[in-house]
């Protein structure tokens, strides 16, 4: 009883001594943290006065300046006045002495009236007198003495210096949603002050992609990206691709001196279509990297012999079972249709992994141009492993021959309809499933092609064909609006062919 006593009493103080013992740690770490404070205190209270003395050092000069050239003007303008006025005043002064002898010279001709030289004397008085300077001078003053144009009132000026203080920390903005605006894999971002503050000097916007609706979470796996040095309320960011459904977005305001607080962050959805190319079931003469995919001509015997290896020396693996199908999406189409479903002979196919079963879509291709064939457009998943896109009623598709004769057609139910356009080096396809419009654009021009229209009866696949060639698709894309309005005029339809509907 005693032992399991002190046992009991032992135990109780380890755990006393190992609480202690975290205490002491925290109480060391907090006293390191106090004396960084300290540190930091005398480090950042230096740098602020240095910047403050800069400051006013740089108020100094400007109002140094200032004076000095307001004094450089009052002086010029005096020089400017005194020179005018003393040459009006000699004017005037040699105006006078004339003037004075010719009032002399005039009374001494009156004295001597009898004379016989009288009336020459006279008329040449009264000649002097018509041409004498003071009769032209004018005895205004061409310049004021007034100078009070060149006074000052600093009265406001010493108000404003009065009132200075320290910057404050800025408000957190608060975006805008109305305004805001996701379209064209573009996002507008519009925000505003809750109060009016001019010592902003830029804004700081971030931004992330998620799968998560609703406010962000602490955690993500996507960093912020941040853009700096904003000057408007307003900030579109353009080229997005949308490869996550959400994309958040914070924004925060800065003066000269700190950075305020983040705004609430908002989430905005941005629809996009987004799929792979399913690797499992293309021709084994095609190499699928992601979205990229070439075609080689030993590409079959070399895979043939991996899959071999793989699946146990030529045992079919199950679709069911196989160890690459995981857990799918909704609408993801489960991989691994296993080798018998490989499209194979001619049928140099790859389909995408994403199923189109509803809504508008939208994605672009960029070919080859020395691909001696290829193909791009939609298929249904029951598109046979032998069957070439747009020769089976499974399948539509624009479709490119460089081989011995060149060719642009549109291709469905193993009809033709040879287009009357130039091939672009990329093309854009939007799929409207419920409308039943399949239409292939210049994806720089956003020029119709071609549009199918018909009843899709089954969920779409996005299908590519290539042959001696090679293509990279482009997706994450959000219907354009371009293409969005010439639907809407039904211009997407006037180059349809009823015959290939």
């Amino acid at each position: 009883m005693y032992v399991s006593t002190l046992l009991v009493v032992q135990e109780a103080l380890r755990k006393i001594i190992t609480t202690l013992a975290v205490k002491n740690e925290e109480i060391q770490s907090f006293i390191y943290s106090l004396k960084q404070m300290l540190l930091n205190v005398e480090a950042n209270s230096a740098k602020v006065q240095e910047d403050l003395e800069a400051e006013f050092q740089s108020l100094f000069s400007l109002l140094e300046e200032l004076k000095e050239g307001m004094l450089m003007k009052i002086k010029q303008d005096r020089a400017s006045r005194t020179y005018e006025l003393q040459n009006q005043l000699a004017a005037c002064t040699r105006a006078l002495e004339s003037s004075e002898e010719l009032l002399e010279t005039a009374n001494q001709t009156l004295q001597a009236m009898d004379s016989e030289d009288f009336p020459q004397a006279a008329k040449q008085i009264k000649d002097g007198v018509t041409m004498a300077p003071a009769f032209r001078l004018s005895l205004k003053a061409k310049v004021s003495d007034n100078m009070s144009h060149l006074m000052v009132d600093f009265a406001q000026e010493r108000q404003m210096l009065q009132a200075l203080k320290f910057l404050p920390v800025p408000s957190a903005p608060v975006i805008d949603l109305a305004e805001s605006l996701v379209a064209d894999n573009c996002v507008t971002l519009v925000w505003r002050m809750p109060d009016e503050d001019s010592k902003i000097d830029h804004y700081v916007l971030e931004y992330r992609r998620t799968n998560f609706e609703g406010p962000p979470r602490l955690k993500e796996d996507q960093p912020w990206m941040v853009i700096e040095g904003i000057r408007q309320t307003e900030y579109t960011l353009t080229g997005l691709k949308f490869d996550m459904k959400y994309m958040n977005f914070r924004v925060k305001a800065c003066n000269k001196a700190v950075a305020g607080e983040f705004s609430e962050p908002v989430t905005l959805e941005t629809l996009a279509f987004m799929f792979r190319l399913d690797a499992s079931t293309s021709h084994q003469n095609l190499r699928v990297d992601d979205l990229s995919v070439e075609w080689d001509a030993m590409g079959g015997k070399v895979q043939d012999i991996k899959a071999r290896e793989k699946d146990g020396k030529g045992r079919t693996a199950s679709p069911v079972n196989s160890p690459a199908r995981g857990t799918p999406s909704p609408k993801r189409m489960p991989s691994g249709r296993g080798g018998r479903d490989r499209f194979t002979a001619e049928s140099y196919t790859v389909l995408g992994d994403t199923l189109i079963d509803g809504g508008e879509h939208y994605w672009e291709v960029r070919y080859e141009p020395d691909s001696k064939a290829f193909g791009v457009g939609v298929a249904y998943r029951s598109l046979g492993r032998f069957e070439q896109l747009g020769k089976t009623a499974a399948s539509w598709c624009l479709h490119v021959n460089n081989w011995l004769q060149v060719s642009f057609t549109a291709k469905h139910a193993n009809k033709v309809k040879v287009l009357d356009a130039p091939v672009p080096d990329c093309l854009g396809v939007h799929c409207d499933f419920h409308q039943g419009l399949l239409s292939f654009y210049n994806a720089r021009t956003k020029q119709v092609l071609h549009t199918f229209k018909a009843k899709f009866t089954q969920p779409l696949l996005p299908a590519f064909t290539v042959w001696c060639g090679s293509f990279q698709v482009t997706t994450g894309l959000q219907v354009p609006s371009s293409v969005r309005c010439l639907q809407k005029r039904g211009s997407a339809t006037s180059s349809s062919n009823t015959s290939l509907t």
